[in-house]
């Protein structure tokens, strides 16, 4: 029989006793996602005199360990991938050149995200953009216009991850006023990069070397933004204001636990268990799936499979009526419901929109 989950505040202490990372674990777990990254960028430069289309499918395997890769770096940068945190920063720092995310700065941006996850009031760190129904309404339709453009699925999940990715995380955007480590976090790591990128390029020349490296770094990072949508971006999803907003609420039931196949969620290092994740943050990747092990009555809490989460794609206004994300056509149903019946501005209507 599956027990009820504990109240989310007692739950939380509950899994403090996951936290200990295994440091034997933890290396083993690095060689096996940096080796075959590397062995497989190899095989994609050696399979060029082959035929470009026979090492692009390897490119396939290599974005997702680069995923994977990027997901260690990620527990890095919570302090849980070993026990020390200088040599959690410095293996984070070191992977952020193959990510080309600058570490300090991202794990500054990550923790605001962690803090103000599912805040109506703190929204923009680290978070895909959400209007409620109401802000909305409100906007022009040029900024209106804007915001769908922003939600595409092209942009979001191809255009926007790219820029992301190669362009943005170039300069700390949005900490300009946090003092000098941003800056030198990001700075340190574009010139990191820029000498392994010239140090490659010399060695199989520059047409080679983004034949190569630019397919995978495309593909993790559309994989990597469509995690992130997926974890917070779905329809039971919460949201709440200052007053109304919990933590550890918002952990849990603002976060999603992302069911995939097996194989995906060993290259996706169980980031798919992100409601326990969201509630203690300090537990390695590897240790994640013995939190549902042991308290099963978790699994079924935001639990969204592999077919359900394309369902998420367009979910793009949080409705504070009906307490849920809905698409552009719900709201445009809504509208022409409320026209119709010729009600009120004040009108609630079928989908929970309040106007």
């Amino acid at each position: 029989m599956v027990r009820s989950p504990p109240e989310s505040r007692s739950l939380a202490r509950l899994l403090a006793r996951y936290r200990e990372p295994n440091s034997a674990r933890s290396v083993f777990e690095l060689v096996i996602t940096a080796v075959p990254f590397l062995a497989i960028w190899v095989l994609m430069w050696a399979a060029l005199d082959h035929g470009y289309w026979i090492g692009l499918l390897l490119a396939i395997p290599a974005a997702g360990f680069l995923v994977r890769l990027f997901m260690i770096q990620h527990d890095c940068g919570h302090g849980s991938f070993f026990h020390g945190r200088r040599v959690n920063d410095w293996v984070g720092r070191t992977i952020g050149v193959l990510t080309l995310t600058p570490y300090d700065y991202w794990r500054r941006n990550h923790t605001l995200h962690h803090a103000s996850s599912g805040n109506l009031d703190h929204r923009g760190f680290g978070d895909i953009d959400t209007l409620t129904v109401s802000e909305f309404l409100e906007r022009s339709r040029w900024r209106q216009l804007l915001y769908r453009l922003y939600r595409h699925p092209i942009v979001m999940f191809g255009l926007g991850p790219t820029y992301l990715f190669i362009l943005r995380h170039r300069l700390p955007i949005g900490m300009m006023r946090s003092g000098w480590k941003p800056w030198l976090s990001t700075m340190g790591t574009n010139a990191a990069i820029a000498i392994l990128a010239a140090a490659m390029i010399r060695l199989i020349g520059f047409g080679p070397f983004l034949l190569v490296h630019l397919p995978i770094m495309v593909l993790a990072a559309s994989i990597g933004v469509w995690l992130f949508y997926v974890q917070h971006q779905f329809e039971d999803t919460t949201w709440s204001h200052d007053g109304a907003w919990s933590l550890q609420e918002a952990a849990l039931h603002g976060s999603s636990h992302y069911y995939l196949p097996a194989v995906l969620r060993w290259f996706t290092a169980n980031i798919g268990v992100h409601h326990v994740h969201h509630l203690c943050s300090r537990i390695p990747c590897y240790r994640l799936p013995d939190v549902l092990r042991d308290h099963p009555e978790l699994a079924a809490i935001g639990r969204i499979t592999l077919p359900q989460s394309l369902q998420c794609v367009g979910r793009a206004l949080w409705d504070e009526t009906g307490r849920r994300l809905i698409s552009f056509r719900e709201l445009e149903i809504a509208l022409l419901l409320e026209g119709g019946n010729n009600q009120t501005p004040g009108f609630t209507s079928n989908f929970g929109i309040d106007r």
